[in-house]
Order: structure tokens, then sequence, then C-alpha cells
């Protein structure tokens, strides 16, 4: 049997929870063929249908749920992890539509959020995220929208957070924030998936019980990131619903691909989000 062809970011939540899976540390671990690489590329090649399992936002998921289902285990979703929307002054949000905004891909799941908060802001520049903060204090654009690590590192820059989307996602809705999980194809069918999701499970359980082990894997691919940002940046978005979504990361996902279908920013789709 082919390698499965595993897509995932260098981002230090998601090389943690695949260490185990990549480095055969598991029993009966899948045998896969990684790619890594940032998560609007990763949803692009989605799109064009280049990987059977990978990292995705749930925006690009939205775009594929004929061809892919999701897997159980890790997604990132979680409370006080969505993405910020930042400028070099506090800016007043009743004047977003005259705003020139970089974000960090068109599918990302941070530019959906966006669109639904305020559909009147149209002039967007799509930077990688790395870049974003950058260009808002280089004075290149009016905001910028940031996720990853960049959470943690643009006051460094005496930026402002002007709106926190996750916040006005969990104020608005009460449910967590979905930010993006794992996919696998349909076509693999019920027991192949519900063996490489276990085997994801089991990969998140070995990185919560040997982090020691996992460290130097993800410092690799932390692209000269502090310590203490990396470890913030496995605490907020490894967490309960990485192991399970659960019935209450369900209903986030569901309600989010709901309220995008009802303005009209997605297609709709009648096709289940798990297989099983």
């Amino acid at each position: 049997m082919n390698p499965i062809k595993l897509g995932y970011s260098p981002c230090p939540n998601d090389t943690y929870i695949f260490y185990a899976l990549v480095h055969d540390k598991l029993n009966n671990s899948p045998i896969v063929c990684e790619t890594l690489a940032d998560i609007e590329t990763l949803n692009k090649m989605a799109v064009s249908k280049e990987l059977d399992v990978t990292k995705i936002s749930f925006h690009a998921f939205a775009y594929l749920r004929n061809d892919y289902c999701l897997l159980h285990a890790g997604g990132a979703l979680g409370r006080g992890c969505g993405p910020l929307l930042i400028a070099k002054n506090q800016r007043d949000v009743d004047t977003m539509h005259d705003f020139r905004v970089a974000i960090p891909g068109e599918m990302t799941t941070a530019t959906l959020l966006l669109r639904l908060y305020n559909p009147s802001v149209k002039d967007l520049v799509v930077l990688p995220f790395n870049k974003i903060v950058e260009a808002v204090d280089r004075g290149d654009v009016d905001a910028g929208l940031i996720i990853h690590e960049s959470r943690f590192t643009y006051q460094q820059y005496g930026l402002k957070s002007i709106i926190d989307l996750g916040e006005w996602w969990e104020n608005t809705t009460g449910h967590p924030i979905p930010l993006g999980g794992i996919l696998i194809r349909r076509d693999f069918g019920s027991e192949r998936i519900r063996e490489f999701d276990a085997a994801l499970r089991a990969s998140v359980e070995f990185a919560h019980s040997n982090s020691h082990l996992v460290r130097d894997y993800v410092s690799l691919h932390a692209q000269e990131m502090d310590d203490s940002v990396m470890k913030a940046h496995i605490d907020l978005y490894v967490n309960e619903f990485t192991i399970d979504y659960g019935s209450e990361g369900e209903a986030a996902i569901k309600d989010l691909l709901i309220r995008a279908e009802n303005a009209h920013l997605i297609p709709a789709s009648n096709s289940s989000i798990f297989l099983s």
C-alpha cells in the first residue's frame, strides 16, 4: 500500500501532535509521506486534492465536504485563541469598511470570521501569516489579521488589538472558536479512517506523556521561535478538543459553517462533517 500523503504546518501545535505518528513511535503507525507547509498552502493543496490527510482551515473545509471528512482528533479549537485584528493605533471599528487589511490567506478561518464580523471590509491583502505584524508596523496596511504565534509577539512592536474575533465569536455564539481540523479522504472508507483517527489520538497522547522527546522536533520547525512563545503556542492550541471535539466542538464547527452558508460566504452542502 502506498504511503498516505499527509500535510501539516510547521507550527508548534501541529508538529507536537504529529511527532509520534510520523516518527514511528506508535504500535501499527500508518505509513505516511509528510509535507510541511503554511496553512494557506495546505488549504490550496487540499482543494487540488494533492493530499490524503491534512490539517486545514474550517473555511477551506467548507469547499471540500463532498470529498473529505473530519477526523475527531487533531483539531485546533478552543477559547481565548481566536485571530486578532491589530493596528498601529487604536482604530474605530465603525470605519472598518475603509481599512486596508492584511490577511493570512483567502481560505483561512480568520478571514471567514472577519467577513462574518464585518462584510463591508473589502480591501484585503494576502500576506504570509508571519509577515503581517511587520506590514502593520511599517504602515503598509491599516490593520492586520494575525494568527498563530503572532498573537504572542505583536505587542513587542507597540501594536494594538482592535478586535478579538475569537472573543466576538464566543460572546455571540457561546461556542469555543473552531479554527482548523484534520481532513481525510472519504474514499479511504470507514475502517481506514477510524484507524488513522485512533493513531492520531495516540500521537497526541504520546506527546503529552513524552514532551521532552517531542521538544527538539517542534523546535526544529519553529522558525527560531522563543521557547516561551513555543510553549505558550502549544498550551493555547493543544487542549481537550485536540483529543476529540466532543459534542461541544462539533456544535461549534457546525454553527460556523451554517452561519457562513447563511451569509453566502461558502457553498451549501448536505455532507456530514464526520464519516462516523
